[in-house]
């Protein structure tokens, strides 16, 4: 299937210079979805993760099915201030501009084998962020899940050392 086809550009957003590559005429179309989640359910299975760790916001729309079609859990990790019981906090940077994520504290065990995915990996702030989360708590990150990957900047050298699967490369 055509991935790219389903994806839409958008000029200047968030801000001037950037294209944003928004999934979300990928997410209306039900074969395009679907066809997502299998292939990333198909490609991530043999890493052997016990949990899903999704990104807010389009981390949770792939991450959530993913983990179910996975049959294993979903660990959501939020913006500052979104979740209710003691947290773990990373600030980090954008490609613009800062930001924090937290999980909460409970929400893994340590040696917990993790799988953590977004709808695209830029710079590779939001990713490497949330590995270090996943790390501070003890847990092995066995790898991250991706439907776009925009490979001239760089994000995967900034990853752990672990497999990187992508569905889409521009």
């Amino acid at each position: 299937m055509d991935l790219k086809s389903l994806i839409r550009d958008i000029a200047d957003f968030p801000k001037p210079g950037i294209l944003f590559r928004d999934i979300t005429t990928l997410l209306r179309d039900p074969e395009g979805l679907r066809y997502t989640i299998e292939t990333l359910t198909e490609k991530c299975a043999q890493l052997s993760p016990e949990y899903v760790v999704g990104m807010e916001s389009r981390g949770f729309i792939i991450g959530a099915p993913l983990a179910y079609k996975l049959g294993i859990g979903f660990i959501p990790v939020r913006k500052p201030g979104k979740l209710p019981a003691a947290v773990h906090t990373v600030e980090y940077e954008l490609e613009y501009g800062m930001d924090r994520l937290e999980m909460h504290q409970d929400a893994l065990h340590p040696g917990s084998r993790v799988l953590i995915v977004d709808d695209l990996i830029a710079t590779g702030g939001t990713a490497t962020a949330t590995a270090e989360l996943i790390q501070k708590i003890g847990c092995t990150l066995v790898g991250f899940g991706f439907i776009i990957e925009l490979r001239d900047l760089g994000g995967r050298q900034r990853l752990p050392d672990v497999p990187i699967v992508t569905l889409v490369e521009y």
